[in-house]
């Protein structure tokens, strides 16, 4: 049987979706991501994946390692880029597998978000969104990630926990929202995946 919460998360995917009006909340300034060609960029997919505990839904985030090409030691959603032939969904399904050790039989993925460019890797972004029917097993991919932790749908709900800071980027001053999840500070890419999702979530009825 599926739960109200993801039937009705289901349904609302298939609306038209918030996209950049959303994503954009969280742009790094100056902008160093763009909507872009569809063409443009190597495909790499993510997973917002959701599983249930107690009386609250919840989704896990990785800590990249040093090991990885790109965004070294951030926050991000299991994923990565898609192999010759490989659909989209297959990609992100596969990677949550290889980086969080999450079985791909127990996944079910229910829809998608809005695509994206990221100039600075040169990847356009597919975020899906799925489930499980509770916490899964998970095992961390030490050569891509160092650690896993969950976030409370609860949690990102919070009105108070978008913030911004001030970061140099190749010597030049940004400004750079966040979202501080339980102390952890969530920025770039995923954060602009994670605006559209809890916009959506507040879209529910």
């Amino acid at each position: 049987m599926i739960p109200l919460f993801i039937d009705a998360l289901s349904n609302k995917l298939e609306t038209p979706l918030p996209g950049w009006n959303a994503q954009k909340k969280m742009m790094i300034i100056p902008n160093r991501y763009s909507t872009g060609d569809e063409s443009k960029g190597k495909p790499a997919s993510v997973l917002l994946l959701l599983y249930p505990s107690g009386e609250n839904w919840f989704f896990f985030l990785t800590v990249r390692s040093q090991n990885v090409e790109h965004h070294k030691g951030q926050i991000s959603l299991p994923g990565g880029v898609a192999k010759d032939n490989e659909s989209n969904k297959s990609a992100a399904i596969r990677e949550t597998n290889e980086e969080i050790g999450v079985d791909e039989n127990v996944i079910k993925v229910i829809g998608n978000l809005t695509p994206f460019y990221v100039p600075v890797s040169n990847f356009r972004i597919f975020p899906f969104v799925g489930w499980t029917n509770k916490k899964p097993n998970t095992k961390v991919q030490d050569s891509e990630v160092k650690r896993i932790f969950s976030v409370s749908i609860n949690d990102l709900m919070l009105e108070n926990n978008l913030k911004i800071k001030q970061e140099l980027f190749s010597d030049q001053l940004c400004t750079v929202p966040y979202f501080d999840l339980g102390g952890e500070i969530v920025w770039g890419a995923t954060s602009m995946i994670l605006s559209e999702f809890k916009i959506i979530l507040k879209g529910l009825k």
